[in-house]
């Protein structure tokens, strides 16, 4: 069909149509924009409730450190400062904090860095420390645990080589075998006379009681270096008689304060007996 064969439409059509086309687009305009008062003039739209207002939050860019808590303040000291001393300062500590108080009571000290002069100076410290608290009268011989805490061998040692050495340089002749003989009967009697002390019942250690019987020669060491340079038999009898009763009067406290009180005589005879035999070589030879 072409352009010249269309029909025009009607007046009451185009107008309807026109109509149909307001109330759409009228329509639209209500979803949009609600009702106009101009459409319904009899009409008066109602008032929307407001909305309450909202809490503004405020919004700060600035970050705010809080201050720091105080420092507590420490008390000033009432008096002055101690000065440090120069003489503990000057002198190095090597571990021997305290001298022995009783035998030998001192602390143990560490020896490992320490130079040798304080090694030798601290052991006869201690040597003479014991050989005072055992032979000489002193407070620490009224309580024989106090005065034999603190043993060593040092000192012993060096007592039964000296009386060796004096009785074998006394002898005529053949000198080695004396200090040989001397020296075997100083050894094994005092290991004998510490095992009967234990067999005993008492209550020692085996090298505290062998340093005990070795500290008790220094007064026949005393005696053994007279005879040594005195020919008198007389002189040389009254000087082992001497030392022999003193030796026994140094051993005998603490060996019977070792064993029960039924049994001190089986513990100190022993000990008497070979004191005396010691004072024999020392006035025969």
């Amino acid at each position: 069909m072409s352009h010249s064969d269309t029909v025009p439409l009607n007046a009451s059509s185009q107008s309807d149509i026109d109509e149909i086309e307001n109330l759409l687009v009228m329509h639209q305009q209500h979803d949009q924009y609600g009702p106009s008062p101009m459409q319904y003039p009899g009409s008066v739209p109602a008032a929307r409730p407001s909305s309450p207002p909202r809490a503004s939050i405020p919004v700060s860019t600035s970050i705010s450190v809080p201050p720091a808590l105080p420092t507590p303040k420490t008390p000033a000291p009432a008096g002055p400062l101690p000065k440090p001393s120069m003489e503990s300062s000057s002198v190095p500590d090597y571990g021997a904090r305290k001298a022995p108080t009783g035998f030998g009571g001192g602390p143990s000290a560490n020896t490992l860095t320490e130079p040798v002069w304080f090694t030798i100076k601290r052991d006869l410290t201690r040597v003479g420390t014991n050989l005072r608290h055992v032979v000489f009268p002193n407070p620490y011989r009224e309580d024989p645990g106090q005065a034999l805490r603190d043993w060593d061998l040092w000192g012993p040692f060096f007592f039964i080589v000296f009386l060796g050495v004096a009785i074998s340089y006394s002898a005529s002749s053949d000198n080695s075998r004396v200090f040989a003989v001397v020296f075997a009967v100083l050894a094994a009697g005092a290991v004998i006379l510490t095992l009967n002390v234990l067999l005993l019942g008492g209550h020692i250690i085996f090298f505290q009681s062998l340093s005990l019987l070795g500290y008790c020669l220094f007064p026949l060491d005393i005696g053994a270096l007279i005879c040594m340079f005195k020919s008198h038999s007389i002189v040389n009898g009254i000087v082992v008689l001497i030392t022999l009763a003193w030796s026994s009067w140094a051993a005998y406290p603490f060996v019977s304060a070792a064993v029960s009180s039924n049994r001190k005589t089986l513990a100190v005879y022993p000990v008497f007996l070979l004191y005396v035999s010691i004072g024999f070589f020392i006035f025969a030879v």
